[in-house]
């Protein structure tokens, strides 16, 4: 009986054996016939060819404007008048809004008659020390210049009054659209640190975009530069680096420079804060070998191609780099096959 069990055992353990190599057999082979089918119905190879390969910087970026503003009222006080609506267009210096200037004209009209009272001061102490230049007594000296400094804050007080009384008038600071209002109707009350209206100069929105160190050295001015928005994906828009900032951009992390590009044609739809991204062609060959970007391969030794079937290393040295082909040079001719 034991030895019928030992046999089954042995029979059983060869049986698994045999079937776990059988398993690797197939596996190397299913392998080994996928990459030759693969080679042979042209997957993972590609021809050396020839022609351009450019360079280029992808940059996130969004619409800006260079006349943009929000403007509130420099004093709280009643609406009295609205002069604009969303969406209008206004010319520069055009009345926008208006509070109620009562109380202001009042403070304003107060302090001129204090400042004509002090000067009237002022002059009546003037002519009593006016022969006294060289022997003014102290009690002289202090009165004079008790005149004097309440003179000089009457002027003070006028000059505050008059900003508060111009500033319950807000003017278009230039001439555009309209794009908010916080307070469509009078009557109501404004604080002066609210914004109560936004004014936008459509002509001057551009692109900005934030270049790092390394990346602005490699720019220049009247470049041209290709965007797509995200609300425009299939529209690409042309424009022109017109400005590059010389000092970083403290907003952000890490040294970033702000770079400003005008667009070609603007299209009343774009919208500021609108994101997109912004292509910038860094470097450019023409009539060059190049390969697929995915067929270059790197070790230790440097950058190759596979070719010969994908059984030998082919060393070449890589030029411009772009994002789908690479620009080659070495022992490798136009129309040679490389493998991946």
């Amino acid at each position: 009986m034991r030895k019928l069990l030992m046999l089954f055992r042995r029979l059983f353990l060869s049986s698994k054996k045999r079937i776990l190599l059988l398993v690797i057999l197939l596996a190397v082979a299913g392998f080994v016939g996928y990459r030759r089918y693969a080679k042979k119905n042209g997957f993972e190879k590609a021809s050396v060819g020839r022609g351009e390969v450019v360079e280029e910087l992808v940059l996130s970026g969004e619409i800006s404007a260079s006349q943009y503003a929000e403007l509130g009222y420099e004093t709280s006080g009643r609406v009295v008048y609205v002069g604009v609506e969303e969406g209008k267009v206004v010319k520069k210096g055009q009345i926008l809004g208006k509070l109620d200037t009562t109380v202001l004209n009042a403070t304003y009209q107060s302090a001129l008659a204090d400042l004509r009272k002090y000067d009237a001061t002022v002059q009546n102490i003037h002519d009593q020390v006016k022969d006294h230049s060289s022997d003014e007594t102290y009690i002289q000296k202090d009165t004079r210049t008790t005149a004097e400094v309440n003179k000089d804050k009457a002027w003070e007080a006028v000059i505050a009054a008059e900003r508060n009384l111009k500033g319950a008038t807000l003017y278009a600071p230039f001439e555009g659209i309209v794009t908010y209002v916080a307070n469509p109707f009078p009557l109501v009350t404004a604080l002066y640190n609210q914004t109560q209206f936004k004014v936008l100069n459509p002509e001057t929105i551009f692109f900005k975009v934030s270049a790092d160190q390394t990346e602005v050295t490699r720019m220049r001015i009247n470049q041209t530069v290709v965007i797509t928005l995200d609300s425009f994906p299939v529209q690409e828009i042309r424009g022109t680096i017109t400005r590059m900032d010389y000092a970083p951009d403290t907003e952000e992390v890490g040294v970033v420079y702000g770079i400003k590009v005008a667009l070609e044609s603007i299209n009343i739809e774009y919208r500021l804060g609108m994101t997109g991204d912004a292509k910038f062609v860094m470097d450019r060959a023409e009539n060059v070998l190049y390969v697929p970007a995915v067929f270059v391969q790197s070790d230790r030794e440097g950058k190759y191609l596979l070719m010969n079937g994908g059984d030998k290393k082919v060393y070449v040295e890589a030029g411009i780099e772009g994002e789908e082909r690479v620009e080659i040079k070495g022992e490798v001719n136009e129309g040679d096959v490389v493998y991946d």
